[in-house]
């Protein structure tokens, strides 16, 4: 298969989409569709809609960037920050080593399966912008479900590759063509796509668990868009949009925050099969030492202050006598349970009461922005912050960002990299670190089939 972005996808769409090759999925109730449907006849039906999008959360969930699994990105950028320490006993982990080459399989494998997760929310937008069956609602619920993931999967690009295109179409031959775009004209086409998803979208659930993206699911995502970009304004009034809501109560009990029944989720992946958890759980809880995949930094364990409650509800400590390692415990379950009890959760409150405050302390607003620090640093058992200025202020948020992140998406290392504080941090915690490990390198493979995406990232 030839490796430039989307080529391998010259079969009929339909065939694509509509393979729904897990089981025992809840996302929707409703018959596995005929795999050979064309394009046109997917969205004929409420049902086989539906049914393509579910089947993109499937995926989305199972691989890539969003992934909790060894291959995700929270996995990833752990390891390439100051969160995770690589317990691998054969060969290299040239992540946690910043080792990263332009020929990195790993890499070339998140490329190509976030281009093929784009490819599909772009079939999605297209099919239902073009079906006359379908009713105003699902049509408009469905392209804003896709939309919101094609500036989801983005987001993260850019931040990890720096300039990179935004596919909006399933042309082939357009696709295969595709040029790098400033990283400016990247966040605009990103925040584009989540104004008009967050209008299309309704701002009820469409079913109780929090599987499908909702208005304020857009709006949260937009509000981080809004704050990497430093639109602090917007970011503030984005997040207020979702903390004023009515669906989303504080959650004040730290052990209840990452259950599947949370009152802060915001958006969440359903597990593949009744019983089944979290690829999370299962990665990063060990119940004997050495770790065998990865586990917490111990400098990082030690960086929480003594009475944060988030170190000893989210961190937990195995031991064999001689020696400690410790991991990650926001994720209670390692293996299947009766019933599910916990899901991945992508998007929750706590991230915005953060934003909100970075966004109101950039502009001045200290006194609110303290309010809304102190939700985070109480819930975890510390005071009021003791912090005055804008600039005290900021650096408690980002510290409190630090702790209240961890493992969730790679978070930290975005923050590192959008307070241009990586070479600060990394170059003294992470033997081998250069500034031009900012930006992963494009895979190899990719530019050699499509000389448009040239050129190379520095450093590689």
């Amino acid at each position: 298969m030839k490796r430039y972005i989307f080529s391998s996808f010259k079969k009929v769409v339909g065939t694509l989409l509509v393979v729904l090759c897990w089981s025992c999925d809840e996302y929707v109730a409703v018959d596995q569709p005929n795999s050979q449907l064309t394009t046109e006849a997917v969205f004929e039906e409420v049902s086989t809609a539906n049914a393509a999008m579910t089947g993109l959360y499937s995926k989305m969930r199972n691989n890539g960037l969003l992934s909790g699994s060894v291959t995700g990105a929270s996995l990833y950028l752990g390891l390439y920050a100051d969160e995770l320490e690589s317990f691998q006993v054969s060969g290299t982990n040239n992540f946690y080593n910043n080792t990263l080459v332009a020929t990195e399989s790993s890499v070339l494998t998140l490329w190509n399966q976030s281009y093929r997760q784009v490819y599909e929310a772009n079939a999605i937008i297209e099919g239902v912008t073009n079906s006359v069956a379908l009713p105003e609602a699902t049509r408009k619920q469905l392209k804003g479900e896709a939309l919101f993931v094609r500036a989801f999967i983005h987001l993260h690009l850019v931040n990890l590759f720096g300039d990179i295109p935004y596919v909006t179409t399933t042309d082939h031959n357009i696709n295969r063509q595709v040029s790098r775009m400033p990283s400016t004209i990247v966040y605009e086409q990103i925040i584009a796509d989540l104004e008009e998803a967050q209008q299309l979208l309704p701002e009820t659930y469409v079913s109780a668990e929090r599987v499908h993206p909702n208005r304020f699911a857009a709006l949260a995502l937009l509000a981080r868009a809004y704050l990497y970009t430093g639109a602090y304004a917007e970011a503030s009034n984005a997040a207020s949009a979702v903390i004023n809501s009515s669906f989303y109560v504080w959650e004040p009990d730290l052990n209840k925050v990452f259950l599947k029944g949370s009152t802060t989720t915001i958006w969440q992946f359903m597990p593949n099969a009744t019983g089944a958890n979290t690829a999370e759980g299962g990665l990063y809880i060990f119940v004997a030492g050495p770790p065998v995949v990865v586990g917490l930094r111990t400098d990082f364990v030690n960086a929480f202050a003594t009475n944060d409650l988030r170190k000893s509800l989210w961190v937990k400590a195995v031991s064999n006598g001689s020696a400690t390692w410790y991991h990650a415990f926001k994720y209670k379950q390692r293996i299947a349970t009766a019933s599910s009890l916990e899901y991945s959760i992508v998007l929750r409150l706590a991230e915005q009461y953060l934003i909100r405050a970075e966004a109101r302390a950039k502009q001045g607003e200290l006194s609110t922005a303290k309010e809304d620090l102190n939700v985070i640093r109480n819930t975890a058992g510390l005071p009021n912050t003791t912090a005055v200025t804008a600039v005290d202020i900021v650096a408690d948020i980002m510290n409190q960002r630090r702790f209240e992140l961890f493992t969730e998406f790679g978070q930290r290392f975005f923050d590192l990299k959008r307070t241009n504080q990586l070479d600060a941090v990394l170059t003294t915690s992470k033997p081998g670190w250069n500034t031009t490990d900012q930006h992963w390198p494009l895979p190899e493979v990719e530019l050699t089939n499509n000389p448009n995406l040239n050129p190379q990232n520095e450093g590689y």
